[in-house]
């Protein structure tokens, strides 16, 4: 699996697997739990993952798809 995204924005988190799930491509969130725990100081980012083969064109997605200037 490789790294797409990384954030603390549950918004941007859901609407990249949002957007993801539309293109037909399986993604994953990774240290949901260890965020959790750290509470309020957003020390630990969350990360959106996909398989390998699947980077390119998740990497597409959200590059498409992301508002001008974000």
């Amino acid at each position: 699996m490789k790294e797409l995204l990384r954030s603390n924005d549950l918004v941007v988190l859901s609407w990249a697997q949002a957007m993801l799930d539309g293109a037909g491509i399986a993604s994953v969130v990774l240290d949901t739990h260890a965020s959790a725990v750290d509470g309020s100081i957003s020390a630990i980012a969350r990360r959106v993952m996909v398989d390998d083969e699947d980077w390119p064109r998740a990497k597409k997605v959200i590059d498409d798809a992301a508002p001008a200037g974000g």
